[in-house]
């Protein structure tokens, strides 16, 4: 028995605010939004995906942020990222320790929740 891979990741997000799911998730870090299935959908929320990276954003009736927990994804370019969130107003907190064989950042969605970009070096 043992554990084979990651499906996704489900981020929390509030009530009706999917234009700022696809503005951060899509827009700003290019995820492409795939279809919720009909059953789901009418919870709210929304999904994106870039290869194996799948992120399901769902509504949480009582939100609060996760400003600590976090996503983290390996990146290819960091600051092309970090470029275009600051072009976008998006936090960012850069002054991250070093971690042996990346270049990171965290950055923050526009619920604020944190999210960490990873570039290897």
């Amino acid at each position: 028995m043992k554990i084979l891979a990651f499906d996704h990741v489900h981020i929390a997000m509030p009530k009706g605010e999917e234009d700022k799911a696809r503005a951060f998730y899509g827009g700003i870090l290019g995820l492409a939004e795939i279809p919720k299935p009909p059953e789901l959908a009418k919870r709210g929320g929304a999904w994106f995906q870039a290869g194996q990276v799948i992120i399901h954003l769902g509504v949480e009736a009582d939100f609060r942020p996760a400003r600590k927990a976090h996503t983290a994804v390996v990146v290819d370019d960091l600051e092309a990222f970090l470029a275009k969130c600051r072009e976008n107003g998006v936090e960012i907190d850069g002054d991250q320790p070093p971690l042996e064989g990346y270049k990171r950042a965290h950055i923050f969605d526009l619920f604020g929740n944190r999210f960490e970009l990873m570039e290897k070096v």
